[in-house]
């Protein structure tokens, strides 16, 4: 059963503007169903995946094109950057938009490639696993979040639910297509099998990473510390490796998808603020998977329940700028003083402040930090703080109670 995906009609529109299209994101998230489901009869599609197609693409990419002529889907065009410049040439050759979709699960040199052969001539779109309202069949195709009323009005009316129970159990899950759609129901044997996937195909093949069993214990004790503030020091320390192995090992899960590092807001009015990026694994039923957690019941219950639904939201967040094609600006505020804020969405010169809190009873407590951004001299009309209440709730003047289903 196919699910629609937020993405589809920016990425047909885009494909009418420009000459290529690169979809990039985790694997098993549905990448090339989506561009099979979008494809029309006239272009064929080619996976990389394929040894014998992958040889042939990297000894002669000349010849590769030759045989396989645009319009072209290519599946995993990190397995042969050699490809990218005879790409170029062919666009420049035809200049018809829409000749080559490609997809990537990871960044490691695809995206210098990319940068350096297509620049100016490819359109780079990031994609994670289903978002609440794909996974539930709701209306997708909104506006990015902000907390503001023109925007929340249209997820009021395709709300979804903010019961603790179920909302634990989507969070436990994840969002993977194949759990998600009940294709797979051994969550545990999927995620397993998935971590095993990706440390040998793109940790160790790709990012030429040795020590495979002590990256798998780094992987689990990054999931430990979502919603947190990094210390790559402790990191290092608790994984066994120095601080610069930490590093990059780091920026392997950053440009594998699999962790989000949110940067701290600042400017130069102040100097009062921590500078450490705070770390989100992006699919929470994976994170869960790592940190032990064997059912919705002891998570919800458990040590990490809060930092864990501040990950869900966080990770929605992102998806609703991510899959309509738009980069957010998003940060979080955290000073000396001890006034953080969870989530700051900066768009043309505003700040919308977020709390994100695991409770039902909405207080004007919660968003009293709101004031410390009085600071920077922009404007602050609208803030919120996401829960599990069940109905928007006006707190202050410029803070309201924001339903977790609205995300």
């Amino acid at each position: 059963m196919y699910f629609t995906r937020t993405i589809e009609d920016v990425w047909l529109e885009s494909s009418k503007q420009f000459p290529a299209l690169l979809l990039t994101g985790p694997r098993q998230v549905g990448k090339t169903t989506l561009l099979e489901h979008l494809c029309s009869s006239g272009r064929r599609y080619i996976t990389l995946d394929d040894y014998s197609l992958r040889s042939i693409a990297r000894q002669d990419p000349a010849l590769f094109l030759q045989q396989f002529p645009p319009p072209l889907l290519i599946d995993e065009i990190q397995y042969a950057p050699e490809l990218l410049p005879q790409i170029k040439m062919s666009i420049d050759r035809s200049r018809r938009p829409g000749d080559f979709w490609l997809t990537g699960s990871q960044q490691f040199h695809l995206m210098q490639g990319v940068t350096e052969s297509l620049a100016g001539r490819v359109a780079v779109v990031n994609m994670l696993g289903f978002s609440a309202r794909e996974k539930e069949k709701r209306t997708g195709r909104l506006a990015p979040f902000l907390p503001t009323h023109e925007v929340l009005q249209p997820r009021i009316k395709s709300g979804g639910e903010t019961n603790l129970q179920t909302l634990y159990a989507a969070i436990w899950t994840g969002s993977f297509p194949a759990l998600c759609t009940g294709e797979v129901h051994n969550r545990s044997l999927f995620c397993s099998s998935y971590i095993q996937t990706y440390l040998q195909r793109d940790v160790r093949d790709l990012a030429h990473v040795g020590d495979i069993e002590t990256f798998s214990v780094f992987l689990k004790a990054c999931a430990a510390r979502t919603g947190q503030m990094l210390n790559l020091s402790d990191l290092a320390r608790d994984t066994g490796v120095s601080v610069t192995t930490a590093k990059n090992w780091l920026s392997i899960l950053v440009a594998s998808f699999q962790v989000y590092l949110l940067q701290p807001y600042h400017n130069n009015i102040t100097k009062r603020l921590y500078k450490t990026p705070k770390l989100y694994f992006l699919d929470t039923g994976l994170c869960s998977h790592l940190t032990g957690w064997t059912s919705p019941e002891t998570l919800a219950s458990g040590a990490m329940a809060g930092a864990i639904f501040e990950t869900y939201v966080v990770a929605e967040i992102l998806k609703s700028y991510w899959h309509r094609m738009q980069l957010p600006n998003i940060y979080y505020y955290r000073d000396k003083d001890g006034r953080e804020i969870d989530l700051l969405i900066e768009q043309n010169d505003r700040l919308y402040p977020l709390e994100i809190k695991k409770g039902a009873a909405p207080s004007r407590e919660w968003i009293k930090h709101f004031s410390a951004l009085d600071r920077f001299g922009k404007a602050m009309k609208d803030g919120g703080v996401i829960c599990l209440c069940s109905d928007m709730l006006q707190l202050t003047e410029t803070g309201r109670a924001i339903p977790v289903g609205m995300l």
